[in-house]
């Protein structure tokens, strides 16, 4: 799911600190050079005008839009903006003072200093910081991009992407569609893929967004990029090669130097990502805190029942391909993961892309007896219970993991997916989700664990967050009263 925000406020957000930031410092050496000292929050008024600087600070940075392609301004179009920026607070200052009826009250000299000063320092702040940022650029962020171009054209995409990387991107590789380039290097960037495997390499590797960019005498490479959008990825084409692709979102960015179609499974707004991650953070802080005293208890009962560590620890595939490990109570034996090979006939889900059995002997305290009754222990009861998912409030805390969202997989289950299947990486996996709630015990066809998640992501809202994190609730009371 992409993040629909092509000025990017998130991306900014440190503008934003720095220059509120600045403000303040300006404030305190307005009011020493007045002669007042250099504590003007000791003064109710002065105090109030302190919040209020911060408040229209924010005002005219939202409504006039002041950080936005603040990375692409040259010196002189910075100096304008923070010149105009600093003049709207000071107006607005001035409204506020007038409005409250105590203008008299407040030194005129430590409202003009104030904005002057304000000039000044957010003007040079922004300028280093904007320094800071270009050779980091270079260096790339969090965002993986596979640049898919033809033989021509390679070198001069590439150098214009590393010059105008201004949304930040690590560049993964490349994949050049009208010749065999595999084992190159353009500008320091490998050549990954070819026209033949370059959806495999997507579908299998961690990447975030792809971005389309081939000769004009080319044409129109349509099959390529059904392939790409079947696996989720969000696709940026170039302005000259665009077509409409039906029952995806489509918008037009900027995406280093070029106009770019945008296609994505979905996306977001900030607004709706910002309230997501702050529902993340509370449910993970309470989860972690619940972890500690389940921990208590679980504990020393897992480690009676099978000496050895009592959290067990997972690599598993997250959003986009990226791997993080993934953390729960052990519920299995030490040597689960050897003898999962000889159980995998008796895989719910067939094809090894997922892994159920109706009792799995792996878990502790499972045992058939001689009679072929089945006897259970610790590790069935924190597993019906889901006691044995609370570790992952971790991951949700550190953002590899959501609360709401799909299920990561093993490598090995990734393995063997096909280009629809990549699409469930789309998102963040969740501790719980669509399916997970739709019945999982039912569910023994992966392609409708794979529905279930892509109509998750298609249609995701935070209304449907809640209404599974309800129905997670529901469904776990429901299993403790039928044990």
């Amino acid at each position: 799911m992409y993040r629909k925000d092509s000025e990017g406020w998130l991306k900014h957000a440190d503008f934003i600190i720095l220059d509120m930031i600045c403000l303040q410092l300006a404030y305190v050496l307005a009011y020493a050079i007045s002669g007042y000292g250099f504590n003007p929050y000791e003064t109710i008024i002065y105090r109030n005008m302190a919040v209020f600087f911060m408040l229209a600070d924010l005002i005219v940075i939202f409504a006039y839009g002041t950080m936005k392609s603040v990375l692409k301004r040259g010196y002189y179009r910075e100096f304008v903006v923070a010149l105009n920026h600093s003049v709207m607070v000071g107006a607005l200052a001035i409204l506020y003072l007038f409005l409250i009826q105590q203008g008299q009250q407040f030194s005129r000299l430590t409202l003009i200093l104030t904005v002057v000063i304000y000039l000044i320092v957010t003007y040079l702040v922004r300028e280093f910081w904007k320094s800071v940022l270009r050779k980091k650029m270079k260096d790339g962020g969090e965002r993986k991009l596979l640049i898919i171009t033809s033989e021509d054209v390679a070198e001069q995409v590439v150098e214009n992407m590393k010059k105008n990387n201004y949304a930040r991107y690590t560049l993964a590789g490349i994949a050049v569609i009208d010749t065999d380039w595999t084992g190159k290097n353009i500008h320091g960037v490998p050549v990954v893929a070819n026209e033949e495997t370059a959806p495999m390499y997507v579908c299998q590797e961690w990447i975030d967004e792809v971005l389309i960019v081939i000769s004009e005498v080319l044409p129109y490479p349509a099959e390529l990029i059904d392939k790409i959008t079947e696996t989720g990825v969000t696709v940026h084409l170039n302005l000259a090669k665009i077509t409409n692709v039906p029952g995806k979102k489509q918008f037009v960015e900027k995406v280093g130097n070029y106009t770019v179609l945008t296609t994505s499974i979905n996306y977001a707004s900030t607004r709706q990502l910002m309230l997501k991650r702050l529902m993340d953070i509370a449910g993970g802080l309470v989860g972690c805190i619940l972890t500690g005293i389940i921990c208590i208890f679980v504990g020393p009962a897992i480690y009676l029942a099978s000496p050895g560590p009592i959290f067990f620890a997972q690599e598993r595939v997250g959003k986009n391909g990226k791997k993080f490990k993934m953390y729960k109570f052990r519920s299995m034996y030490m040597d689960a993961e050897e003898r999962k090979a000889e159980l995998m006939k008796d895989n719910k889900l067939g094809d090894g892309k997922m892994f159920k059995l109706d009792f799995d002997p792996r878990v502790i305290g499972n045992k058939i007896l001689p009679d072929g009754t089945h006897k259970t222990g610790i590790g069935d009861f924190i597993r019906r219970t889901s006691l044995d998912e609370f570790p992952q409030f971790f991951n949700v805390l550190k953002g590899d993991m959501s609360i709401i969202g799909t299920r990561p997989p093993l490598i090995s289950e990734t393995s063997l997916y096909e280009l629809h299947h990549r699409a469930r990486l789309a998102i963040k996996p969740g501790i719980t989700g669509m399916w997970q709630v739709s019945g999982r015990s039912d569910i023994t066809d992966f392609e409708e664990v794979v529905r279930l998640d892509k109509e998750y992501i298609e249609n995701w809202n935070i209304g449907m967050d809640i209404k599974i994190l309800l129905k997670t609730v529901l469904v776990v009371f429901k299993k403790d009263g039928s044990m």
